[in-house]
């Protein structure tokens, strides 16, 4: 009879085979064969709490078998046990450390522990068995990506296309990889393709990647649509409650996996301190993990709670949050970090709300809101955004006016930097500065005598590959200068030696926009199409510096050409920055807070009213 089974399951006729080992069983309980591929059925069909009942008991049995552990510890992956399954995963490949496959899976939960480095020598093992595991070289490149290991990131994603070009997503990977080293070959035919395959509906790009090269907002909500459906679609059982009637504080809860010394966390932190705590339960579901940093303490001081769900399953997150009664549930993360998106995708909260660590729309039916401001998106973009937009007065980004700047000065020479010329910088993620943006940063330097550029050193390939590109367009490789990364405090101080800071586009400086601000560098941005790019003309609205707004690529690289030749003009812009800096909206953090709430409450009054989310406008004061 096990043959019937075999063939109803190369088949896939699960049921049939169900049926059959039903009988095996019923005849003969403690069949070992017949147990495990029933389990194995039992998770082929999606049940993995009945698949470990059936192959534990076969555990009994056969407690030396590979495959039964290498089955055992699928199970427990399927239900967010990595910790358990690790085990059996150590089990299957000491009892037949020639399966590829059980490396490959002991690698998965490893890295689902964050446990990099292990992990990338299982994927390692499994390679070394068998070359062509395509599941293995993607598996690499995504470790060696979190390592930051970037150049071989990008070798490995290559392999896994070669070997699968089908994959999803894995194309748009590969332009993304390719942007963060700055390897410019070919990457308008790759940036074209992309686009073609994604307006031919394929699941060819993840959306935090295309951010950065994308300038259509057509195309970024198309490919949120496709990611979403295909990776987070919404679940058939709603796990939404009803939100209590009556008198009481709104409770809201900000998940995260970023509650450390992180953008998200730098720009938040005083608005989370500034809730107003007699109309507003706040608590923190932390994703992440404690890193023991300056922010880390402020923040747990600042929340009701700070609740570790980094080792929660998804199910008991939902669970949390209903039994919290949480009200507004903010997602911080979108499709950036180490988010927790199939949680949203249940409707854990009667209101969520798309906020800050992604800059655009998630595509997703089960996000209500998404707050921003009348820049960022205009009222004729809304229809690229499935949200419904909570409209901000002044800036939709939120500012930390406790920002500690360095009281250490620092010389030119202690920083790589010439002892006389103008510097123009840009600490922006070396990921978006495409090709377009260096080249009009080269006709600036080659327009202004002595001047330096000075960026951020990200990675070693993307230092060697843009001085290679200045060398191409006639500028000296000397002139590109990297400053190596600070903790904020210095970095901050560190601006103060700038003469101009230069922003990038299609994706603006967000944090770094608000940092350079914040240590009193003006910066000069171009206004995009995309609300990635048009985040610091947002930010310099709200701090009354308007002049430093261009609309076109010639009137931002003539402006930067005249600020540097002008020094009498670009101090004027100085000191306007520092008498705005604390008088205007950009930096008070109260202020924002305030509204903020105000779009929270508006929100709240909707739901209790039975009414669907609609756009929200809050005024300034």
């Amino acid at each position: 009879m096990l043959q019937k089974v075999f063939d109803a399951l190369q088949l896939n006729k699960l049921d049939e085979a169900e049926l059959l080992l039903k009988e095996i069983i019923r005849l003969d309980s403690n069949n070992p064969d017949a147990l495990h591929l029933m389990g194995i059925v039992c998770g082929m069909q999606g049940r993995p709490e009945d698949a470990l009942l059936l192959l534990n008991q076969c555990l009994e049995i056969t407690p030396d078998n590979p495959l039964l552990h290498f089955n055992i510890a699928k199970a427990f992956s399927s239900l967010q046990k990595d910790q358990e399954a690790i085990k059996h995963h150590l089990k299957a490949v000491e009892l037949d450390p020639s399966n590829q496959d059980a490396w490959l899976n002991y690698g998965r939960s490893l890295d689902n522990l964050r446990q990099r480095e292990e992990a990338l020598a299982c994927y390692e093992r499994a390679l070394e068995l068998k070359p062509d595991l395509m599941e293995a070289w993607f598996n690499k490149g995504k470790i060696c990506g979190e390592l930051k290991r970037y150049e071989d990131a990008l070798c490995a994603y290559i392999t896994a296309y070669q070997l699968r070009p089908t994959e999803p997503f894995l194309l748009g990977i590969i332009q993304h990889y390719k942007m963060l080293i700055c390897d410019w070959q070919d990457l308008e035919g790759l940036y074209l393709k992309v686009q073609q395959d994604l307006r031919n509906l394929e699941k060819v790009v993840e959306p935090f990647g295309f951010q950065g090269i994308s300038r259509s907002e057509s195309d970024l909500l198309l490919a949120a649509k496709i990611f979403v459906e295909t990776r987070f679609p919404a679940t058939k059982v709603n796990s939404i409650k009803s939100i209590e009637s009556g008198e009481r504080k709104i409770r809201i809860a900000y998940l995260c996996g970023e509650f450390r010394d992180q953008a998200t966390s730098v720009l938040m932190t005083g608005v989370y301190e500034c809730h107003d705590q007699s109309h507003f339960e706040v608590y923190a579901l932390d994703n992440g993990w404690n890193d023991g940093g300056r922010l880390r303490p402020r923040m747990e001081k600042a929340f009701k709670e700070m609740i570790d769900i980094s080792s929660m399953t998804d199910q008991s997150v939902i669970e949390l949050i209903q039994d919290l009664k949480i009200d507004i549930l903010i997602n911080l993360n979108g499709y950036f970090g180490e988010a927790r998106q199939n949680i949203f995708a249940h409707h854990a909260a009667p209101i969520q709300v798309n906020y800050l660590g992604f800059p655009g729309t998630l595509g997703a039916e089960y996000m209500d809101y998404l707050i921003a401001d009348s820049l960022v998106i205009p009222p004729e973009s809304r229809p690229f955004y499935s949200e419904k937009i909570a409209y901000l007065p002044n800036t939709y980004q939120a500012n930390d006016s406790k920002r500690i700047i360095a009281d250490q000065k620092f010389s030119r020479k202690e920083l790589g930097l010439p002892e006389s010329g103008f510097i123009f910088c840009c600490f922006n993620n070396n990921y978006k500065i495409t090709p377009e943006t260096f080249d009009g940063w080269m006709r600036i330097l080659k327009a202004v005598d002595g001047s330096v550029l000075w960026l951020i050193e990200d990675n070693a390939p993307a230092v060697r590959n843009l001085k290679a590109e200045a060398f191409k367009r006639g500028i000296s490789p000397d002139r590109i200068i990297f400053a190596s990364r600070l903790p904020l405090p210095e970095h901050l101080a560190r601006h103060q030696v700038a003469d101009l800071f230069l922003d990038t586009l299609p994706y603006n400086a967000h944090t770094t926009a608000s940092d350079a601000l914040w240590a009193e560098l003006p910066v000069l941005t171009c206004v995009g199409n995309t609300f990635p790019g048009r985040v610091a003309a947002s930010l310099l609205n709200a701090i009354g510096l308007n002049e430093l707004i261009t609309f076109s690529q010639e009137e931002y690289e003539s402006l930067a050409i005249a600020l540097a030749n002008h020094p009498q003009k670009l101090q004027q812009i100085k000191d306007r920055l520092h008498a705005n800096r604390l008088t205007q909206p950009l930096f008070n953090t109260p202020l924002f807070t305030k509204h903020l709430e105000s779009a929270y409450t508006k929100m709240y009054e909707r739901y209790q009213a039975h009414l669907v989310p609609d756009h929200i406008s809050i005024e300034a004061e």
